[in-house]
């Protein structure tokens, strides 16, 4: 076995199965959840003024672990077929590539002589090591698989939902605007109600007075429990496929491929 590919299976412990790559996955997660500790842990004064140094190693060795990691994965992803032929360079444009690279690039940007303002808030990439778990755990693999099939779907309903806050916003000002010209402002600013009231969350910062407003609020907010279960409805519908096919697939026999019975 080559160099590269020891590598590769050390970094890919689902194509490989080694015990010694599963460790060395676990290890990842773990650091992943300290760093993500250390971003919340930061903000409070007190914590920060006492862990201040321990927080500092923390981020030196996580860096130093995500930068030694990213740049492993590019140097050994052609041991994968499919990167083999489009290459390094296509490897690195992938989703889970540029968050490897964003999840440590706060760091690098911190060692300029400039302290910009868009600079401190590149920091906040840290949280990028957060999405880094993706690369690990099976079901948030499961549910991109199932947004990637489903994705039509989806589009069309956040298509629908919309048109409909922007026919929402359009006929409650219309409505409203006279009764209440300091609230319904515009269009724009009304869609902030029809979020709100479609969501059934109503802050009550807008709030129809006139009869035929409260009709129609009654109505929106009705037919937002509908509307906005409709993404959620694709999803799960997916997801059961999704899992009953993986279930069925698992029962198959793998000399004959005939159904398992119990």
């Amino acid at each position: 076995m080559t160099r590269r590919r020891n590598v590769y299976e050390l970094l890919e412990p689902s194509a490989s199965g080694r015990k010694d790559a599963r460790l060395i996955e676990l290890f990842l997660i773990v650091l992943i959840f300290a760093n993500i500790l250390v971003v919340i842990l930061e903000s409070v004064k007190t914590i920060n003024a006492q862990y201040r140094s321990t927080f500092v190693i923390i981020e030196y060795f996580s860096v130093f672990v995500f930068t030694i990691e990213y740049v492993l994965r590019i140097w050994s992803c052609v041991e994968n077929p499919e990167w083999a032929k489009k290459g390094r360079t296509r490897y690195a444009t992938t989703p889970m590539a540029i968050i490897d690279l964003l999840s440590i690039l706060p760091f690098y940007i911190h060692l300029l002589p400039v302290d910009f303002l868009f600079l401190r808030i590149l920091r906040l990439f840290r949280l990028f090591r957060l999405l880094k778990i993706a690369r690990y755990l099976k079901a948030l693999n499961i549910i991109q698989a199932v947004v990637r099939e489903r994705r039509e779907q989806i589009v069309l309903s956040l298509i629908f939902i919309l048109f409909l806050l922007v026919i929402i916003s359009t006929v409650m000002f219309y409505v409203e605007h006279e009764a209440q010209p300091s609230v319904f402002t515009s269009i724009p600013a009304t869609m902030w109600y029809a979020i709100s009231t479609l969501t059934t969350v109503g802050y009550g910062d807008m709030v129809p007075i006139t009869p035929l407003g409260k009709l129609l609020g009654g109505v929106i907010a009705v037919l937002g429990i509908g509307v906005i279960a409709l993404p959620a409805g694709i999803l799960s519908s997916g997801l059961t496929d999704h899992l009953h096919g993986r279930h069925r697939k698992e029962r198959k026999c793998p000399h004959c491929g005939g159904e398992l019975v119990d």
